[in-house]
């Protein structure tokens, strides 16, 4: 199955006028050589810069295989690419998750000094709705090794395991230790995992509030939207928050949000395999 990660986006160039690009690569990449394949670059004059001049475009880079799907990671990008993806039969996936594409972007930054980084605005964190709040939370830690079999075989109503972010095909030992969040939710566990899984999560990330005396769990959902997943106010906590923040470093970003009624672990809600990027 292949499957294209792409973005359309303006660059200044040296006269300040707006260039704009297209670029697609092959979500794949070889977890040996770690190579990434670009399969079409494109610009474009802001007054092509359009659904038709993108369908065209899009029908070039797949004179050879049609993508199952395309993924993008820009909020700026995805109506037009979904417009023009539309007339091909070609569904867009809204997606933070497009390592590739950004690895080849942050390369064209580099090169490029006008070229446009990748960085997205985010907005401002919202709270979680009241009726969604759990009972309680708490960090884990889960080998690497262990991960994959741990929750495959389980009746899990929703489950999100990527294939690319498993363990072995980010070459991680099997005894590092992937991070995460277990969410407590009572009555309310189904409801808040539904609720979750509609926004699309992408990452779970620590924001100390106060230096090592407070802090929360911001919960990355959609292409730009945070929540503020739980708060505390507690040294301790803090402690157990940035280690969370230095085992997900040492797993490559890779860590876990899951849900369950309560802690006698005999059902889990949902689990989504997760992966904080540097780019």
């Amino acid at each position: 199955m292949t499957i294209w990660q792409a973005d359309f986006y303006y660059h200044p160039t040296a006269t300040a006028a707006k260039q704009w690009e297209l670029a697609i690569c092959d979500r794949a990449i070889d977890p040996a050589t770690q190579t990434i394949k670009a399969i079409y670059l494109a610009p474009c004059s802001a007054a092509d810069a359009n659904a038709d001049w993108l369908e065209q475009q899009l029908r070039l880079a797949a004179r050879n295989e049609t993508p199952e799907k395309i993924e993008v990671f820009r909020p700026q990008s995805l109506g037009l690419i979904s417009v023009a993806a539309q007339r091909l039969g070609i569904p867009v996936v809204a997606t933070r998750n497009t390592i590739a594409l950004k690895q080849i972007l942050l390369e064209r930054h580099q090169q490029h000094p006008n070229y446009s980084a990748i960085a997205i605005e985010k907005s401002v964190p919202q709270p979680l709705p009241e009726n969604l709040w759990g009972d309680e939370w708490q960090i884990a830690n889960i080998a690497a090794g262990q991960i994959i079999d741990l929750f495959s075989d389980r009746p899990i109503p929703i489950c999100h395991m990527p294939q690319e972010l498993h363990p072995l095909n980010l070459n991680l030992t099997s005894d590092i230790f992937i991070p995460g969040v277990v969410v407590f939710g009572g009555r309310q566990s189904m409801q808040l995992a539904r609720w979750i899984e509609q926004q699309t999560p992408a990452f779970i990330n620590y924001i100390p509030t106060e230096v090592g005396k407070s802090g929360g769990f911001i919960l990355e959902t959609g292409l730009a939207d945070r929540w503020v997943f739980n708060t505390f106010d507690s040294p301790e906590t803090a402690a157990i928050a940035r280690k969370y923040e230095q085992s997900k470093s040492n797993s490559q970003g890779l860590h876990f949000l899951l849900i369950q009624p309560d802690d006698s672990g005999m059902t889990t809600t949902a689990f989504w395999l997760l992966q904080q990027s540097d780019v």
